[in-house]
């Protein structure tokens, strides 16, 4: 537990308050207890959710401190989509919409998002039946969900009518850059995670196909 503090969140995710801080605590107590029987992340992963899975999504708030439409594809755990919910209550008129297809972790979500009152909406759908669904984002994101190429084309709809990817990737990114270029043209700003040595959060716009 030593990790989770105030100022390991606000090094991470830029400026939050006291109160946003306790219910991401509260939220991660919350997600140990339904993980152990719904199996949200793999059981690795589970015993530092602090640091690998709530400071790894917040991280987003920090490289995007003003967008207020968010979509998150594939919110599983609801990782980033849920932590960003927090973090988006501080800020006026934000909200996101979080699309997920699993029946049991697209009811986890929604007990989270009315236990804690979060700016956050269930699209409980498979992601290419989603989009006419929410509207226009200006950020749609999205933590081990699939290869980039396959991000593009599940978010390509939103991308190309102007909003921004911010996508977590791992290591082997460069590859998975060089596999999309050839069915897609983007601009692209590689953010170094904070949180991973090896990680990178991929920032794309002005998706375009080849």
């Amino acid at each position: 537990m030593s990790s989770m503090t105030l100022a390991s969140l606000q090094d991470t995710a830029g400026p939050v308050s006291r109160e946003t801080f306790d219910r991401l605590v509260a939220f991660e107590q919350m997600f140990q207890k339904w993980n152990r029987s719904i199996n949200l992340v793999a059981q690795s992963t589970s015993g530092d959710v602090w640091q690998r899975h709530i400071l790894d999504s917040a991280q987003l708030a920090r490289i995007e401190p003003a967008a207020t439409r968010w979509v998150d594809i594939g919110s599983g755990g609801g990782f980033p989509g849920l932590v960003m919910a927090f973090l988006l209550a501080e800020r006026d008129g934000a909200s996101i919409d979080l699309v997920e297809s699993n029946r049991k972790k697209a009811s986890f979500l929604q007990t989270v998002i009315g236990q804690f009152s979060l700016p956050a909406r269930v699209v409980a759908r498979r992601i290419d039946d989603s989009h006419a669904l929410v509207s226009t984002p200006q950020i749609v994101t999205a933590r081990a969900l699939a290869p980039l190429s396959t991000l593009l084309d599940l978010s390509a709809p939103w991308l190309i009518s102007g909003a921004r990817g911010l996508f977590h990737k791992g290591r082997d990114y460069r590859t998975e850059v060089q596999e999309s270029v050839h069915r897609w043209s983007f601009d692209l700003v590689e953010h170094p995670s904070v949180t991973d040595a090896g990680g990178v959060i991929l920032e794309l716009s002005n998706l375009r196909p080849v």
